[in-house]
């Protein structure tokens, strides 16, 4: 985690760059990730397909990329992350060349005893390796930075599931622009899955990650400016003819949008963006959906849609703004 306490005042913006669930590719829309633009910085938040020419199309270089989030291990939530860091790394492409940090689960705490299944920190080693080729001719024939040396990677400590912390928030980053704080959230049998909340001067941005309805997500949202939660329609696997084992692992470990908007209800959220939609159903079904738990603004998030935060801490409020490019 960097060192620095003190926040420097900027504009925050939410860029959802993509909401589709998967892996499967059933709407037109980006596979789930989304970006925090902050003092003209961005951090990411999951890196799922498309999600490298959504952020170059929302204006987002990688000179200005500064951390990465991962909530959980899952290939829709990690698939493109070799892709964003290989397309936005080295002056050539306006991309980084100092260090950017990299913020994940380490291992699945019930398959430790399978050595091959890595953490965060073992992906990204492993593929550092399945590209070392191409890295050691861009760096000796392009005079890139070695990418390597550029890339920190840290696995989140949490506290163990079913102790007494396991529920409450922690730190996992901080900068100038901005606080990171996470919690453990329930997504069987997925271990450790997490949620992240993003402070800063600005206002508040939740993400709940994939789970299901969730008490400890509740904590950390408290009061949050902006919650983009996940939601599922359980209905549309239903008159498909699903498998059973699909439905179940769907019906336990994600949220459907009545549950989304309870969750943003006790919260005391003030916007509910939903995202990272699974199963197909049309914009006012997840909105009227959310609505009969919710009595805040809901918003169904679509690939590029953005928000920006406006007024002091007693007038804040959300206001979704043009597909403009807000990064020079």
């Amino acid at each position: 985690m960097s060192g620095a306490t003190t926040k420097v005042s900027s504009s925050m913006e939410l860029i959802t760059l993509g909401t589709q669930a998967g892996p499967a590719i059933r709407v037109n829309e980006t596979g789930i990730a989304s970006a925090v633009v902050v003092g003209g910085n961005f951090y990411m938040v999951d890196f799922g397909l498309g999600c490298t020419r959504a952020a170059h199309s929302a204006g987002l270089r990688g000179r200005r990329f500064r951390a990465g989030f991962i909530t959980h291990l899952h290939s829709d939530h990690v698939i493109e992350l070799p892709g964003f860091l290989l397309w936005n790394w080295g002056h050539q492409v306006e991309g980084f060349e100092s260090r950017v940090e990299l913020y994940g689960p380490g291992q699945d705490v019930d398959d430790r005893h399978h050595a091959a299944l890595a953490g965060t920190a073992g992906m990204v080693q492993h593929l550092m390796k399945a590209f070392a080729y191409d890295l050691h001719i861009r760096t000796r024939d392009e005079g890139r930075p070695p990418l390597n040396s550029l890339i920190e990677t840290t696995e989140i400590p949490h506290p163990l599931a079913g102790t007494p912390g396991a529920g409450r928030p922690f730190t996992v980053f901080e900068d100038n622009y901005i606080q990171v704080s996470a919690v453990l959230v329930d997504h069987p049998p997925v271990r450790p899955a997490l949620a992240f909340r993003f402070d800063t001067e600005d206002g508040s941005v939740t993400f709940s990650g994939d789970t299901a309805e969730c008490s400890a997500l509740v904590e950390l949202a408290q009061g949050t400016d902006i919650l983009v939660h996940e939601a599922v329609n359980l209905d549309y696997y239903l008159a498909h003819d699903f498998n059973e084992e699909f439905i179940n692992h769907q019906r336990q470990s994600h949220t459907s949008p009545e549950g989304a908007g309870r969750v943003a209800q006790r919260a005391g959220a003030k916007t509910l963006v939903l995202s990272h939609l699974a199963g197909v159903g049309s914009h006012n079904f997840w909105q009227e959906r959310a609505a009969r738990t919710f009595d805040g603004t809901i918003h169904v998030a679509r690939s590029g849609d953005r928000f920006r935060l406006a007024g002091d801490a007693a007038s804040r409020h959300v206001r979704s703004v043009p597909h403009e490019s807000i990064l020079q």
